[in-house]
């Protein structure tokens, strides 16, 4: 009756055992041999069979050498992640045995394991042209991903060496950019998980995905992802005027419900903008994960965490001119705490004041220093006075050094980062003015005061002519207010003197340029994408719209251009968000000359003779 009853597992052989069937093979007898791999490649192979056929190739790894490579890579390509639980087990088992007994098939190993941190891909085909992506419905993705980390943790388990043989995969690996979100997404995410089983791999892993990001990130200028947001804004608005009236009941019912927020409303209209947006938010959700343990700051893990991405922003980031979005990763993890900020200030101030290094580098680290000091809430006034004297001490002593010798004139050539630091300094004090001056006045005054900055400005370098005329115009406006410098003089003189800036060419001509001789930029301006920017937002200190008092001041100075219209678009602002300064923010020179009121920029100034 039992027999009867529990009929044995369908299994078929060809020769005998698989032992027999390999010693057949190397004795050159190949009819079981390729039998035995039909079988194995057969698409409807039941579960029963592939285990029974694991469960025989475990105890014969000895004999999957080098010259069964071929017959490995069919047990590789085995459909064993969606199958029963039974499949997974033995399969994981088989890999274990597999790579401790033939470490020389650990590579086509982690090969496999690697593919699989996608989703499937499904084969669509329009017109005959095979428009195949990820499978984006896989009701089990979540349940795979898992098991392939254990696949990989039992690999590295066996085979120490593991994580040097597996960066490669995973770089070779990573999807294209034009892959569907979900791809890249999930290819992402899954490198992140591994990091978390493979320290070793961290920093090397940090830096393949950031330097992607940083493509994605300079492929789509703030412009370019503006201008497809107004565009779907505006075909979104023709299409509801269209539908008028339609739909009045759902209207309704949306009023009442006060807040329904459509997935679609969280879409970025710029498809790569998309990527880089769900790309982002992942890596602060890591960023956040590792830091914190069950809710509470791990110091330890928080300063790890910062050297790996210091080490990254200064490998990737501050090379990189105008990325608009991925060097935020630096501004969301100084924000868990101040320590955090102080010290990337200081590792910025030390690239700044290097002679050593790069002007170019020493410039971007002053454009990041008075970006960050301007636009991160979570620095107090009392670090940012701390930035200031350290700032202007080195102007001052870089002009006691240079203004009497034979370099003594305006050149960014060659005083490069000098410039680039009076623009973080007038930056810097036109965001945050009003809170070094708040609760005690004449202290606040006497503390500018000592600053000097009469000195700097009226100097033979000329500060006021190279740096972005929409924040020298600030600059101007507010220290006039406060009565600490009168630059209108010094603006006017440049504006008659062109404000085309002579630079030394080759061969000693003079060669003039546009208004941003600098090349400057503000690392921290708005951050636009939709679902990331929830994360930026709390510890971001947006501009005010200007007071009445200030729009008196900001008329007055000197215009550089000779249109109307010029003047408008540089009083335009944003709407308060919180206790900031009031004013209009300087923005990015190069994303400003054709933006929307939305980017705060300045205005368009490109060269124009002054009027005589």
């Amino acid at each position: 009756d039992e027999f009867l009853s529990s009929p044995p597992k369908k299994t078929v052989r060809f020769g005998g055992t698989l032992t027999e069937i390999l010693l057949k093979y190397e004795k050159g007898e190949t009819t079981d041999f390729e039998l035995l791999k039909h079988q194995l490649s057969d698409p409807d192979i039941k579960d029963a069979q592939i285990i029974n056929w694991l469960h025989e190739f475990r105890a014969a790894v000895v004999y999957l050498t080098k010259e069964l490579e071929q017959l490995v890579s069919i047990l590789l390509k085995l459909p064993w992640l969606r199958r029963s639980r039974e499949v997974v087990e033995e399969y994981l088992g088989f890999l274990g045995n597999l790579v401790s007994a033939q470490t020389v098939h650990l590579r086509p190993c982690l090969r496999m394991i690697v593919s699989q941190f996608v989703p499937p891909r499904i084969t669509i085909r329009e017109d005959d042209v095979d428009i195949s992506d990820s499978d984006d419905d896989d009701e089990n993705l979540s349940e795979n991903f898992n098991t392939c980390h254990r696949a990989l943790q039992t690999v590295a388990r066996y085979v120490p060496s593991t994580p040097q043989f597996l960066m490669p995969i995973l770089v070779e690996n990573f999807p294209f950019i034009n892959k569907s979100e979900r791809t890249l997404e999930c290819y992402v995410h899954n490198l992140l998980r591994v990091t978390m089983y493979l320290p070793a791999l961290r920093l090397q892993i940090l830096e393949l995905i950031i330097e992607k990001l940083l493509k994605l990130d300079v492929s789509t200028p703030q412009q370019d992802i503006e201008d497809a947001e107004e565009a779907a804004n505006s075909s979104d608005r023709d299409e509801k005027s269209t539908e008028e009236g339609l739909f009045d009941m759902e209207e309704d019912e949306e009023r009442k419900g006060n807040k329904v927020v459509s997935s679609s409303s969280e879409r970025m209209a710029h498809p790569l903008a998309e990527r880089l947006d769900i790309l982002m938010t992942i890596l602060f959700s890591y960023i956040k994960d590792v830091c914190h343990v069950d809710g509470k700051l791990d110091i330890n893990n928080t300063k790890n965490l910062y050297r790996d991405l210091v080490s990254v922003f200064d490998k990737l980031i501050l090379p990189t001119h105008a990325s608009c979005h991925v060097q935020y990763f630096m501004f969301y993890i100084c924000s868990f705490k101040l320590g955090l900020a102080e010290a990337f200030l200081d590792h910025l101030w030390k690239k700044l004041q290097d002679p050593n290094n790069p002007s170019v580098i020493r410039q971007t680290a002053g454009s990041y220093i008075g970006s960050f000091l301007a636009r991160a809430k979570f620095i107090p006034v009392v670090t940012v006075k701390a930035c200031l004297d350290l700032l202007v001490n080195w102007m001052h002593k870089y002009i006691d050094n240079q203004d009497t010798g034979a370099n003594a004139y305006c050149d960014v050539a060659l005083h490069g980062p000098f410039y680039s630091t009076c623009q973080a300094v007038f930056y810097t004090l036109i965001f945050r003015h009003k809170q070094l001056l708040d609760g005690n006045l004449r202290k606040g005054l006497s503390y500018l005061q000592s600053l000097n900055f009469e000195r700097i400005v009226m100097c033979q370098l000329n500060p006021l002519k190279i740096c972005i005329p929409s924040v020298v115009n600030l600059f101007a406006a507010i220290t006039r207010k406060y009565q600490l410098v009168f630059c209108y003089t010094i603006i006017e003189r440049n504006n008659r003197q062109f404000i085309p800036v002579v630079r030394s060419g080759t061969g000693g001509d003079l060669v003039q340029t546009c208004t941003n001789p600098l090349d400057s930029f503000f690392p921290f301006d708005p951050y636009i994408l939709k679902r990331s920017k929830k994360t930026i937002d709390p510890f971001y200190q947006f501009w005010e719209e200007l007071s009445a008092e200030d729009l008196e001041n900001l008329k007055k100075p000197i215009k550089r251009g000779n249109s109307e219209d010029e003047d408008d678009d540089f009083l335009k602002g944003e709407t308060p968000q919180n206790d900031g300064v009031v004013g209009i923010a300087p923005n990015s020179y190069e994303s400003n000359t054709r933006s929307p009121v939305s980017s705060i920029g300045s205005p368009p100034d490109c060269y124009v003779p002054y009027p005589q």
